[in-house]
């Protein structure tokens, strides 16, 4: 059995297993928009593996973090401003 860990994710706390991605996580946790296109449309991660930039998202105050890329941490705060649009 993997360790799991605790983020939040848009003020909503998550368990998530320990070594995964932040795409992995809010993907597990049902969450498929990251963010809004200056158009407003909704945007997810599409490649997976750091090319598209689509899956972009504020981690612990810092902007513009590609989701797929960076592995989870204890207490990490994740926000997309997919929500409040």
């Amino acid at each position: 059995m993997s360790a799991t860990i605790e983020i939040t994710a848009d003020g909503r706390a998550l368990r998530v297993d320990a070594g995964i991605t932040v795409a992995s996580a809010l993907l597990g946790a049902g969450q498929f928009e990251f963010r809004r296109s200056t158009s407003g449309e909704p945007r997810g991660p599409l490649c997976g593996m750091g090319i598209c930039y689509e899956c972009r998202v504020t981690i612990d105050g810092v902007a513009q973090q590609r989701a797929c890329m960076v592995v989870v941490e204890p207490g990490m705060r994740v926000d997309t401003g997919a929500r409040s649009a």
